[in-house]
């Protein structure tokens, strides 16, 4: 029997996703690009995204994924972690006023910075702090909204990119519980960190948005090459946490990677030798999430009960920087719960409320 070690457990699972769903069709006539439903299909698998409306930011999105969260475990978090590459302001962070609006009161509360490997990234960092002691129960969200820095007229990258939340909340538990983190790689690369990357408004080329030009205001991806690097970096990383966690391939009973392109998420489960029926994904229906993709991909999984509870489990991720990890774990018992978006207007319910009045559990589901 193997010996069980203290970690953090996937306790509670939640996520997000804006109602407003654009197909291929309306998103290239939007942009007037030159390509067609079935080319973007063919070359990223993705049929649809959904796109927030406007007046609705990445923290109202993390709010009411962090909400189902809470709901999905039965208990409040006490440390929120947002992994985002679109915060609400560039200054503070998100995560202090997600907290404040879950009604968490004087909780730690940061932003992490990943790009699309952010909420690995979020998952490795909780896990060493409930590990350490520093907290027992935290909530790593993933949030984006990609349709505020994405180019409309750009192929590369209006077509892939959506908008959404997912979010976990962990709890201190054993590696041979369900949900159970078993290991974690992390890896980075910042000589191809114009690879992913808007060039303008950050502290080395601080314009303002009316002297930008279009190529330095939005997001821009130099897709070939990214593919090359997602591809090897996602293997080999997989390869690394199924080498500590002393797992074989065949073993792996669920395989989720970023959903950032299809054939990507192919070769990468390929390379490393995961079976065709254990790769979970949702690209289809969402695009790109960046930072959110993993755990929306989790939620969707899990909803339909499609992998057992405890079964090995393998997560990876690349983005931007370049960073890339992997996380290998138990298949978690959690049950997700989907919300809708909560506008900033919403005021926390008061703790003492909160004791009182029951969770008003949502099943809603993409």
């Amino acid at each position: 029997m193997a010996q069980q070690s203290p970690t953090a457990v996937v306790h509670g699972i939640g996520a997000c996703l804006p109602p407003r769903v654009v197909s291929n069709d309306e998103v290239t006539r939007r942009g007037v690009l030159e390509t067609t439903d079935q080319w973007i299909r063919s070359r990223t698998g993705i049929a649809r995204r959904r796109q927030a409306d406007e007046g609705v930011s990445t923290g109202d999105l993390a709010v009411a994924a962090g909400r189902a969260a809470e709901a999905s475990a039965r208990c409040r978090a006490d440390l929120v972690l947002v992994a985002t590459t679109t915060p609400d302001r560039r200054c503070p962070a998100t995560a202090p006023e997600v907290a404040h609006r879950l009604g968490l009161g004087p909780v730690p509360a940061f932003d992490l910075a990943a790009v699309c490997s952010g909420f690995v990234y979020g998952v490795a960092v909780a896990t060493a702090l409930v590990k350490s002691g520093v907290c027992a129960r935290p909530l790593v969200i993933g949030a984006e909204t990609y349709s505020t820095i994405v180019d409309p007229l750009d192929r590369d990258t209006a077509v892939i990119f959506g908008d959404g939340a997912g979010a976990v909340l962990l709890r201190a538990g054993h590696t041979r519980e369900p949900g159970g983190v078993i290991a974690v790689d992390l890896g980075s690369d910042g000589a191809g960190s114009d690879l992913i990357a808007i060039a303008a408004g950050g502290s080395r080329r601080p314009d303002t948005s009316a002297r930008l030009d279009r190529g330095t205001r939005y997001f821009r991806m130099r897709g070939r090459e990214v593919y090359g690097q997602a591809v090897r970096r996602m293997a080999e990383s997989s390869q690394a946490v199924l080498d500590r966690a002393d797992w074989r391939p065949e073993s792996v009973g669920a395989f989720i990677g970023h959903q950032a392109n299809q054939r990507i998420l192919d070769s990468v489960a390929d390379r490393v030798g995961i079976p065709a029926a254990c790769r979970h994904g949702n690209i289809r229906d969402v695009g790109n999430t960046a930072a959110a993709s993993i755990p929306l991909a989790l939620a969707d999984t899990a909803r339909r009960k499609a992998v057992r509870p405890g079964a090995r489990s393998l997560l990876t991720a690349f983005g931007g920087g370049l960073t890339w990890g992997s996380i290998a774990l138990r298949w978690p018992a959690a049950r997700p719960l989907t919300r809708d978006p909560e506008t900033r207007t919403t005021e926390p319910i008061p703790r003492s409320a909160r004791r009182k009045q029951p969770w008003k559990l949502s099943t809603t589901t993409s």
